[in-house]
């Protein structure tokens, strides 16, 4: 049995979905067991913080865990702990590429990583590191604008990422979880292309049939706006990552394809199944 943290998640709704298709049972963590809507299936167990025992409750049977730090990572120490406790011998983590393994962490993302990466290193007896590049439905949070007015407003239109379709990321935590020959690595996993900002929206727009304008803000206004929903270091981080590949090609990497053996989504692929979100 595979349990899946963050199981509602943008990942952990594909992971399931994939495990599930290659006949693994799944125990599916939420803490609103009641409204995930997951696929038929999945074992639902629910997950409250503030009660250990249903962590426990939870470990007692699987043989491995995906870790999503986003859902888990102020109880990650109790729950590997619980889970080394339980017998559970694998454990894939979701991290970020902006992990360095010099110990310097330029990016305050990359040094709360670092830290979750080390804590199941040690507790693990066989583990995988995934670090992934930007998701490619981050840009869902344009789709207010799109709809209302047909345009994306973000800085540094000419700075390019290879964002990473949330599918392909679940489809090598699939085979890091069920296949051998994964432990002790830390793959890295981007999108197969670099596409810049303004280029992204150019995909948005060709997926729902309409011209979209970008309005590149400054970083100054930028910041202002999205401080009131991010953390302070979550934005200071996406602005240095984005100065600094202005006009740049971005970071990327081919060990997606090398986990699953396919090429990863493009951009365009990704909104255009993703096009609904966006009318």
């Amino acid at each position: 049995m595979i349990l899946v943290t963050g199981a509602t998640g943008k990942v952990g709704r594909h992971l399931v979905a994939g495990l599930l298709a290659e006949g693994a049972p799944v125990r599916a963590l939420t803490r609103r067991p009641a409204g995930a809507a997951l696929p038929a299936g999945a074992e639902l167990a629910g997950f409250d913080p503030g009660r250990p025992g249903t962590i426990e409750a939870a470990l007692a049977g699987p043989s491995a865990i995906f870790l999503n730090a986003t859902a888990v990572g102020s109880v990650l120490p109790t729950l590997l702990t619980s889970a080394r406790r339980a017998g559970v011998r694998r454990a894939v983590l979701l991290s970020s590429m902006t992990v360095r393994d010099d110990g310097v962490q330029p990016y305050s993302i990359g040094a709360q990583h670092k830290v979750l990466e080390d804590a199941v290193t040690a507790a693990a007896a066989e583990w995988t590191i995934l670090r992934c590049g930007g998701f490619a439905a981050n840009t869902l949070a344009w789709a207010p604008s799109i709809r209302a007015e047909g345009v994306v407003r973000a800085p540094y239109r000419d700075a390019a990422t290879a964002p990473i379709a949330e599918q392909d990321i679940a489809a090598a935590a699939v085979r890091a979880l069920l296949d051998d020959g994964h432990t002790g690595a830390r793959y890295v996993l981007t999108g197969p292309e670099s596409i810049t900002q303004g280029g992204q929206a150019a995909a948005i727009g060709a997926a729902i049939g309409r011209e979209l304008r970008f309005e590149e803000l400054s970083p100054e206004v930028f910041r202002r706006a999205a401080v009131a929903h991010m953390p302070a270091g979550a934005v200071d981080d996406l602005l240095r990552y984005l100065a600094e590949f202005a006009g740049r090609t971005a970071e990327m990497s081919d060990d997606l394809e090398k986990i699953t053996g396919l090429p990863g989504m493009t951009f365009a692929a990704w909104a255009a199944d993703r096009a609904d979100s966006f009318h």
